[in-house]
């Protein structure tokens, strides 16, 4: 669980341009808010908040489409505040709407949210690919403009600014194309410490036992961070510049700025992992022999909006309960919500320490895609399972749904640029192909199967989900 927080600040992070120490602060706040959320969540707070079952919260992959959109669009400072405030007001409407969500699982049955999840997963795979290889864009993109180049115009526009005859002055805009290969792009020694921390990560699942091959991702960074060191890639420097101990403090970028069509696009990720909590909590009941009643999930789900509330005004992101759990629970047969509660506790304490948060962010990109390729394919792989329930054989229009939303996912991902003539202020909503995956699954799932509802079937979906 502690490699899938991290790896979402991480991403949002670089995505938003911020400075190491700041994506390393990103990270802190994302542990102690985690932190925060379980212990309300499994300890439960006043008649409202928490359901009071065992539940590790964590921040959700769901939203890490729209969020990069958002960062991608509006990098530095700003970008934060836009985003922050997104999620702060996703939050406070997840709150309000939670009862209301509690009642809408006949709109998400399986074949809906085991579609969503699969898009997500292979939304979030070029994260991982471009940590291994390289950004389409930037120093590490796949081309460069040779400085043979850059030098000529350089002198054309020294020439042109000094009123040199026969050199017109340059116009506005221009720039000049990468034509040569970037040597930075898809370096081998680069390739070379992923593929160590893949192999490393798939023979410690496959060798090992218990506790060692649950955390087989998170060894795998270890390993990765090790032979980075031997090979000259990573330096301590960060580390041990960053406090032993720290405070994680609110607002951190300023005030939060609250842009419509972001708050919409937030809250209706918020309404996914909302539905997805509800067949994880109907899971845990069912596991720990407890009824789990409409009043019950609503404070389930309320908290998910809490946790939001929170993420957002300490500068972290969305949360929901981590599905993992419910694996875990059935391999262990540890029930006690008491034992969350003490994985909370250390959460917190991981979040104080910006010495932790440091070596993390220290870590470079291919250690961390490797590891990213795993995390993002088993979402997708999930995504997978789920529909492995959905029944296609007397139903074929299920097969439309899945075929359909997936193919409406893709857009944003293999025609980037789609948008272009279509009005900014939707662009944050369209962007997102999981978002689209999302829209298009519930309406052709009301158009061909209507709302009958499937508790069984959320609860068959949770339990198959653990990989999540």
């Amino acid at each position: 669980m502690y490699a899938g927080a991290v790896a979402v600040p991480l991403i949002v992070g670089r995505a938003l341009k911020l400075s190491p120490d700041e994506v390393a602060m990103l990270i802190s706040a994302d542990l102690f808010c985690c932190g925060i959320a379980t212990l309300i969540q499994s300890l439960g707070m006043t008649q409202w908040f928490g359901v009071r079952l065992p539940v590790m919260m964590g921040v959700t992959f769901a939203a890490v489409g729209p969020m990069v959109a958002i960062a991608n669009g509006n990098p530095g400072t700003d970008g934060a505040r836009m985003l922050f405030g997104a999620i702060i007001g996703a939050g406070v409407i997840s709150i309000l709407i939670a009862p209301l969500i509690s009642r809408m699982l006949r709109f998400f049955p399986p074949v809906v949210t085991g579609t969503i999840i699969a898009v997500i997963g292979i939304n979030l795979m070029r994260v991982g690919i471009n940590w291994i290889f390289g950004n389409p864009v930037g120093p590490t993109a796949p081309l460069m403009v040779p400085p043979d180049h850059t030098e000529w115009l350089s002198t054309v526009r020294s020439a042109a600014a000094a009123g040199t005859p026969g050199f017109p002055p340059v116009p506005p805009g221009v720039a000049l194309a990468p034509t040569v290969p970037n040597p930075r792009y898809a370096a081998l020694p680069g390739v070379a410490v992923s593929a160590v921390v893949l192999a490393s990560i798939l023979l410690i699942a496959k060798f090992a036992k218990g506790c060692l091959a649950n955390i087989s991702v998170l060894v795998g960074i270890v390993v990765g961070g090790i032979v980075a060191t031997a090979a000259g890639m990573m330096t301590f420097d960060k580390v041990g510049k960053a406090s032993w101990v720290d405070v994680v403090l609110p607002f951190h970028f300023g005030a939060p700025i609250f842009e419509p069509v972001m708050v919409l696009t937030m809250t209706l990720i918020m309404v996914v992992v909302m539905i997805e909590s509800t067949g994880m909590f109907l899971a845990l009941g069912q596991m720990t022999d407890r009824a789990v009643d409409q009043p019950m999930l609503a404070r389930g789900l309320r908290t998910d909006g809490l946790g939001t509330l929170i993420g957002g005004i300490f500068n972290t992101f969305p949360y929901t309960s981590f599905s993992q759990n419910v694996g875990l629970m059935a391999v262990t047969g540890v029930k006690s919500r008491f034992v969350r509660v003490a994985g909370g506790v250390i959460l917190i304490v991981l979040g104080l320490l910006p010495k932790m948060a440091a070596l993390v962010e220290s870590l470079p990109t291919v250690v961390l895609g490797a590891a990213g390729l795993v995390m993002f394919g088993m979402v997708a792989a999930t995504g997978i399972r789920i529909l492995g329930g959905v029944n296609f054989a007397t139903n074929r229009h299920n097969a439309l749904i899945v075929a359909l939303s997936i193919g409406i996912g893709m857009i944003p991902l293999l025609a980037p640029s789609y948008s272009q003539w279509m009005p900014h202020a939707i662009h944050p909503l369209i962007e997102s192909g999981i978002l689209l995956a999302s829209i298009a699954a519930v309406l052709l799932n009301l158009l061909f199967n209507g709302t009958q509802g499937d508790a069984e079937g959320a609860i068959r979906a949770a339990r198959q989900a653990e990989a999540h």
